[in-house]
């Protein structure tokens, strides 16, 4: 009896301890074992660029580079509706004013004026100030109404490769920064077409974004600091073929853990939300949910960056504290 009862025992601590760990995950790893990266041969083409597209260790990285003649880019060879996209990125050191590397989705190419796309754009900056991300979320041509965010990152994006990751469903969008989601898009009926609804390509571009990029245009490429040069690698290729939205094995819903994680991301590090700009909509667009976190927002949009920037500091003096995220 006594071995019987120990193995109740033990079967019940090893679903205890599952269930534990599972609540302490943030994001379930895609199987990459079932469905490993591709090469750049297998599912990429390089669009525009010559020399300054540069393949190493086998096709699986692509360096991406800017120069006064050009910059580069590459697209995958498929379109896809639904999915899970990844890549590992490591922006350009230094002086970076004005440069813009992009990891995208879209069919612009395919729909010229109802055209779907999913953003994340670093924006490039002065010496001894960071690079900021922008996640932009436009359907069915939707670029003048605009859903952009911009966030500032809480570690070095020059340092290391990080990887950032679009999942997208029929009835969500999310964009994650390694293991953390950082924005939910939920498809509602008063965004309507707005929601990207048609097959898209993915994307890597790097360009001169001197006019808009650094401070409204303030500061451009400064091209005795050329080329300046993104790196790609682990580029992963999800398709949802049945759009029930677990592309990769990642669940449909968020934890209450990554909930959390997200909303602690958003407090700590949102730099502009397009809901709390008044300037530009004196009435939040219908899916915009307002609450007393907009006292933390200028009326053009931007956070309040006296207390954002001491925060930052902060977290990022106690060595990566936001690592817990």
């Amino acid at each position: 009896m006594a071995w019987r009862f120990l193995s109740v025992l033990a079967v019940v601590l090893i679903l205890a301890a599952a269930s534990s760990a599972a609540d302490e995950v943030l994001i379930p790893r895609p199987a990459e074992a079932a469905a490993p990266a591709l090469t750049f041969g297998e599912g990429y083409t390089q669009l525009f660029g010559d020399s300054n597209l540069r393949l190493h260790g086998d096709g699986k990285r692509v360096h991406i580079s800017l120069d006064e003649r050009t910059g580069s880019g590459f697209a995958s060879q498929g379109a896809y509706l639904h999915g899970f996209f990844s890549a590992s990125i490591k922006l350009p050191s230094d002086y970076a004013a004005g440069v813009v590397v992009a990891f995208y989705m879209s069919n612009g190419d395919v729909y010229e004026k109802t055209h779907d796309e999913l953003d994340f754009e670093f924006l490039g900056n002065v010496s001894g100030k960071e690079w900021r991300v922008q996640t932009n979320v436009y359907g069915h041509g939707s670029t003048a109404v605009g859903r952009e965010e911009r966030y500032g990152l809480w570690f070095d994006p020059t340092e290391d490769f990080h990887r950032y990751a679009i999942h997208w469903t029929n009835r969500t969008i999310r964009f994650y920064i390694d293991e953390t989601p950082i924005r939910e898009v939920v498809r509602s009926e008063r965004m309507g077409l707005q929601f990207p609804s048609k097959p898209m390509s993915l994307y890597a571009t790097i360009w001169d974004g001197s006019s808009w990029a650094t401070s409204g245009g303030r500061y451009k490429v400064d091209y005795k600091y050329a080329p300046y040069v993104a790196q790609f690698t682990d580029l992963l290729l999800r398709p949802d073929p049945d759009h029930h939205g677990a592309a990769g094995g990642e669940a449909m819903s968020l934890s209450s853990a990554q909930r959390a994680a997200m909303e602690r991301a958003r407090a700590r590090h949102m730099t502009y939300g397009y809901c709390y700009d008044r300037a530009r909509y004196p009435a939040p667009l219908p899916e915009c949910s307002v609450g007393a976190e907009a006292a933390m927002y200028l009326p053009s949009g931007e956070a309040r960056s006296s207390d954002r920037r001491r925060h930052g500091k902060r977290h990022r003096r106690a060595g990566g504290a936001d690592a817990a995220l």
